[in-house]
C-alpha cells in the first residue's frame, strides 16, 4: 500500500530520564514511511536529566548514518505546566493530516502507526472517511509481568461509530486514551482544539467531546500499545501516605457529570447508561476516599457525591445496568456513607 498521510507523534515528558529513550526509539523504530512522520518531544520543565538524555539522542539520531530513516525529531521546552499544557503546545506545531500520542513511560510496537493508517485508509470512503483508528493495549507492571487487559481487544478488526464507543465508555468496557489512536487533524478544532489544562481526566473528556463528530471508527484487535505502570503514579496511592486521596477520583465525579450533560443534549438514548456511569464514579470515589475525609466540611464529598445518591434513589433502584451489588452498595452508601465505610474497611482488613 502507498501512503500518503502524514503522522505526528506527540510525546509529552517530564522527570522520565530512565524510561523516555525507550520511549522514543519505539515510536521512532515504526515500519510506517519516516519521510511522512514527524515525532514532537515536549520537555515539561524537568528537573532532572529527561531534557540533556533527549537532546542526545536526537542529536546521535542525525549524526549516526545508520540512524538516517527516522523521522523528522523535534524536542519542544515549557515551564512545568502538566500533560495537557505539553500536548496542546505540540499539537500548535504539528503539521500532520493525523495525530498520534504517546505517554513517556510507555512505549509501542513498530507496526503500530502503519496498521493504523492501513486501516484508515480500507475503511474510508470520500461519503464516510475515517477520522479516528484504534489499536488494542497491554498493561506491564514494574517487573516486566502482564496485568490483566482493561480493555478487552475485540477478536477481529471492528468498525463502529461514535455513539456506539460512547456507550462502552460508559459502560467501562472502552479505552478512552489517545494513545492508543490515530487521530485526524480535523477533530483538534472548535471546543475540542486542545486538551483541558489542569485536569488528570483529560483523555476521556475530550475523548466524548468529540465524539459526536464520528461516524466511523476502526478498532484493531492487535495489543501494539504497552502502558507500563510505574508506581507512585497520579491515579495510584501510595503505600506510606494513609490519607491520600488521588485528585483523579474527584476528577472522574465531575466528568461523569459533563458526560452526562453531554448525553442529554447528544446522544439521549444513552440517558440511563449515562446515569449508571455517575453513579458507579461515585461508588469508586466512596469506595476510595479515606475515612478522615467523610466529614461536613469536604463540600464535594457532602454535596456532590453523597447529596446526589440521596437525590437519585430512584434511579439507583430502576437502573437496569445496575447490578445488584452496585445496588446495594449505592443504596448503603447513600444512607449511611462513613458507616458503611468503615465496616467495608474491617472486613478488608485496611487500617
Amino acid at each position: 500500500m502507498t501512503f500518503r498521510k502524514r503522522i505526528s507523534v506527540i510525546i509529552p515528558a517530564y522527570n522520565i530520564e530512565d524510561l523516555i529513550i525507550r520511549c522514543v526509539k519505539s515510536v521512532c523504530e515504526q515500519t510506517y514511511p519516516h519521510e511522512l512522520m514527524e515525532v514532537i518531544i515536549v520537555d515539561d520543565g524537568s528537573t532532572d536529566d529527561t531534557y540533556k538524555k533527549i537532546e542526545d539522542f536526537i542529536d546521535k539520531a542525525n549524526q549516526d548514518s545508520e540512524n538516517r530513516q527516522y523521522p523528522k525529531l523535534l524536542l519542544l521546552h515549557q515551564e512545568n505546566g502538566g500533560s495537557s499544557k505539553a500536548r496542546n503546545f505540540a499539537l500548535s506545531a504539528a503539521t500532520g493530516d493525523y495525530i498520534g500520542f504517546v505517554d513517556s513511560d510507555d512505549y509501542i510496537d513498530s507496526h503500530m502507526y502503519e496498521s493504523l493508517m492501513k486501516a484508515i485508509e480500507e475503511n474510508s470512503s470520500e461519503e464516510s472517511p475515517v477520522l479516528m483508528a484504534q489499536v488494542s493495549r497491554d498493561e506491564i507492571a514494574e517487573d516486566g509481568t502482564k496485568l490483566p487487559d482493561v480493555c478487552i481487544p475485540p477478536k477481529a478488526v471492528k468498525t463502529i461509530n461514535g455513539e456506539e464507543h460512547l456507550r462502552t465508555l460508559l459502560m467501562h468496557t472502552g479505552d478512552a486514551s489517545f494513545c492508543t489512536k490515530l487521530t485526524s487533524r480535523e477533530l483538534f478544532r472548535g471546543e475540542c482544539k486542545g486538551f483541558p489544562e489542569n485536569e488528570l481526566n483529560e483523555d476521556f473528556y475530550l475523548m466524548i467531546h468529540m465524539l459526536k463528530r464520528i461516524s466511523k471508527l476502526v478498532i484493531l484487535p492487535q495489543q501494539y500499545y504497552h502502558v507500563f505502570y510505574r508506581s507512585g503514579s497520579n491515579s495510584r496511592k501510595k503505600a506510606d501516605q494513609k490519607d491520600y486521596f488521588p485528585p483523579v477520583f474527584t476528577d472522574i465525579v465531575r466528568n461523569s457529570d459533563v458526560a452526562y450533560r453531554l448525553v442529554k443534549k447528544n446522544f439521549p438514548g444513552l440517558r440511563d447508561i449515562a446515569m449508571r456511569f455517575c453513579l458507579i464514579q461515585r461508588l469508586d470515589y466512596l469506595l476510595h476516599i479515606p475515612i478522615s475525609k467523610m466529614n461536613r466540611s469536604n463540600k464535594f464529598y457532602r454535596k456532590e457525591v453523597v447529596g446526589f445518591l440521596k437525590k437519585h434513589m430512584k434511579d439507583i433502584f430502576q437502573n437496569k445496568y445496575l447490578t445488584s451489588k452496585n445496588r446495594v452498595y449505592l443504596l448503603a452508601l447513600g444512607i449511611a456513607p462513613k458507616a458503611v465505610r468503615s465496616a467495608h474497611a474491617k472486613i478488608r482488613g485496611i487500617k
